[in-house]
């Protein structure tokens, strides 16, 4: 089995990053001149792509994206999912400049049609009857959790180690040695100890999960189907039918966030495997780059809402915005899922991500490296240990930083972008086959460089 050359991995990392500054002296000034914005970014996160300042965006279209220095880059990113469509796909874009265009307005506090459509088609693939919007889908997890504790009476939230449900508080939790709730580092000023609002489980951790509902306090568990911002960890055989038993058991209503995990297919992992969520949350990929998201809730959920006379959610509940469902994101949404991510275009993503992940699966066998991929629908993603991950806490154990910097910077240089967070890679309606081919290619280079007997 090989192992990595630690020696020569920082020697290839200086080489990369020499490289990442000769390319881009552009978007170094840029970086270096951004005075007035905090980080030097629009939003600090940028901060995570490799080599010490980003890429500055020149244009992007398709699964295609050209910086400030003109360097072209094949992306596998894809906005973390935002951009599961593509980059400024036709339709979006064209039903987006009729809505700011030829008909008028983008916020009005009043629907359209559009926002029905995209109702009936979330609930033709989801399987959800009713659906409200948000921005974001960490908007739409807020409110769904507000709604949650109302809806039974209790006041805490269950959510896995390590998961993935945005900037939400309540859900940056780990796990203690003894199954205690513990605040994952980096949280930024919560309101208050998360021990205080949730209880943690490990993911695929069946006893962990019961023994946190038994308290009997427990309104919601917030879920992803398979985690997928710490590495993708999959689900084994019967875990997420028995989380719902446990749930129904408990009196816990049970909450799908696929924002991420749409990637398994039209109809997300709900429709895929047949999951039961009592709600259920969406965002980022189904407006095609223009903000939205959106939850939806079973008749029971809603009947035992409209059954609380002190819930007012038309004024001061907490729930809602003023822009969100507006019309010009709907119309992107109408756009996105009834034209661009349709089940021939999953066909055609999934198809590739398959090529990927056995591309990846190649040069690990062919070089004996003790590392694994993961594949979710249209997203793959590879991690340093093997066998894969069975939870978000030994996902996190097999972080690298000095892998996963070279890796990127690799990768980078030679024009493929992977996600900045994490060895994500994402497909889209445009990526090609020789786009897939390019990785292989580039992957077994960068591995062939830095390993060693």
């Amino acid at each position: 089995m090989t192992t990595v050359d630690r020696e020569r991995l920082a020697a290839l990392l200086d080489r990369e990053r020499a490289e990442h500054r000769r390319r881009t002296p552009a978007s170094r000034r840029a970086f270096e001149a951004a005075d007035h914005l905090f980080g030097g970014v629009p939003m600090t996160w940028m901060n995570k792509w490799s080599g010490g300042y980003p890429l500055y965006l020149a244009r992007a279209h398709g699964n295609r994206i050209t910086d400030i220095d003109g360097n072209e880059y094949v992306d596998f990113a894809l906005g973390d999912t935002a951009a599961m469509a593509g980059h400024s796909p036709e339709a979006t874009v064209a039903a987006v400049t009729e809505r700011i265009g030829s008909a008028g307005g983008i916020t009005t506090m009043m629907p359209s049609v559009d926002a029905e459509w995209v109702a009936a088609e979330l609930s033709r693939r989801f399987g959800m009857p009713l659906w409200s919007y948000s921005l974001t889908a960490t908007d739409a997890n807020r409110w769904a959790l507000r709604i949650a504790r109302m809806v039974t009476g209790r006041t805490k939230v269950m959510a896995f180690a390590y998961c993935y449900h945005g900037s939400v508080d309540e859900t940056f939790v780990i796990a203690g040695p003894d199954g205690a709730t513990l605040p994952r580092g980096g949280n930024v000023g919560p309101a208050v100890d998360v021990a205080q609002t949730t209880r943690v489980a490990e993911f695929n951790d069946i006893a962990s999960v019961e023994a946190g509902l038994a308290h009997g306090d427990v309104a919601v568990l917030v879920m992803e189907p398979a985690l997928t911002n710490i590495g993708i960890v999959l689900p084994e055989p019967g875990f997420l039918d028995a989380v719902r038993e446990l749930c129904t058991r408990y009196g816990t209503l049970l909450l799908i966030d696929e924002t991420h995990t749409i990637s398994a297919g039209p109809g997300g992992c709900t429709a895929l495997w047949g999951l039961q969520p009592d709600i259920f949350v969406i965002g980022k990929s189904i407006g095609g780059g223009i903000p939205c998201g959106a939850y939806g809730i079973t008749e029971d959920v809603a009947a035992a809402v409209r059954a609380n006379a002190e819930a007012d959610l038309v004024d001061v509940g907490g729930v809602g915005g003023t822009l969100a469902g507006n019309v010009l994101s709907t119309a992107a949404m109408r756009a996105t899922l009834g034209e661009v991510l349709t089940d021939i275009a999953f066909e055609h993503m999934v198809a590739l991500a398959t090529a990927f992940r056995e591309g990846v699966e190649s040069t690990l066998t062919a070089y004996d490296v003790p590392w694994s991929i993961a594949q979710l629908g249209a997203r793959a993603e590879y991690r340093f240990v093997s066998p894969a991950p069975r939870s978000g806490s030994e996902s996190a154990a097999a972080h690298d930083d000095e892998l996963e910097e070279y890796l990127h910077l690799f990768m980078s240089n030679r024009g493929l972008l992977m996600t900045p967070f994490h060895n994500m890679a994402l497909m889209c309606p445009e990526t090609a086959r020789t786009d897939v081919e390019l990785h292989t290619d580039l992957f077994a280079r960068a591995v062939a460089d830095v390993m060693s007997e």
